[in-house]
This record gives structure tokens, sequence and C-alpha cells, in this order.
């Protein structure tokens, strides 16, 4: 017979919490690499006579957020826009 292995409250919140920051981890390094391509982007678009932001492909990714995440998504499209482009 073996014994049943039970995992106590505070075990089972700290592994999720741990997990947590390890998907935070990840998230930020997702977010830093976004940024740079974004930065990639505005370049070659001024480069090229363009302007810095393209407010149609904005206004994709904010209902791709939005559509995927309700409406806190947007918010967080809009974070991340600012973050990636600056402020406008």
């Amino acid at each position: 017979m073996t014994a049943a292995t039970t995992t106590s409250p505070e075990q089972t919140i700290a592994d999720a919490r741990e997990r947590i920051d390890t998907l935070d981890d990840r998230i930020i390094g997702l977010i830093q690499e976004r940024m740079a391509v974004s930065g990639v982007v505005q370049e070659t678009r001024i480069a090229s006579g363009g302007r810095r932001v393209n407010l149609s492909r904005e206004m994709e990714i904010l209902g791709r957020y939005r559509e995927a995440l309700g409406k806190p998504g947007t918010s967080l499209a809009m974070t991340l826009l600012e973050l990636c482009r600056g402020r406008i």
C-alpha cells in the first residue's frame, strides 16, 4: 500500500507563484523583443519617408487584443503600443 501524497495549500500557492514568476519573466522578455522589432519597423518606415506611427495598424492590434482578451485587452494593447512606439 502506498501513501497518497497531498500538497498543502501553502505549497500549492508557492508552486503557483513560482510558475507565475517564470511566466512573467518570459512575458517581459517577449515585450522587450517586441520593442526591438517595433523599433526596426519605425526606423525603416521613417527612413523610407513614412511616418513613425501607422494608426490603421495600431487599430488592428487593438482589435486583436480586445477580441482575444475582452475590454482589458484594449488597455493592455495600448500599454504595449506605448512601450513600443512611445506616446503619440
